[in-house]
């Protein structure tokens, strides 16, 4: 994990969002959002999928984020990503960057 200008957390996760990693991920997620309540940012970059189980631990780090007032972004989308946020409009939720 690196850090983002603001001093944020940055994950890379660096391979596919799919349950297959969903455990683990989870749980930096949720380590990440505790312990940086203002925000998180995700580093896409080798990420080219996401399946309906990553995009369920998208949206509850977003959740958890945005109890605290914090926020989630996504650096680096691939635009087959780009066009799944958008198309079930997640990127009006998350802030999403390609």
């Amino acid at each position: 994990m690196s850090e983002n200008q603001n001093g944020g957390p940055v994950l890379k996760p660096g391979k596919d969002i799919v349950a297959s990693m969903a455990v683990g991920f989870k749980e930096t997620l949720r380590k990440a959002a505790a312990d940086h309540p203002g925000g998180l940012t995700i580093d896409m970059t080798g990420v080219e999928m996401v399946d309906s189980v990553g995009l369920g631990l998208l949206v509850a780090a977003h959740n958890s984020l945005a109890k605290q007032s914090g926020k989630l972004t996504l650096i680096n989308v691939s635009r087959d990503i780009l066009s799944l946020l958008r198309a079930m409009r997640l990127d009006k939720h998350f802030v999403v960057t390609p």
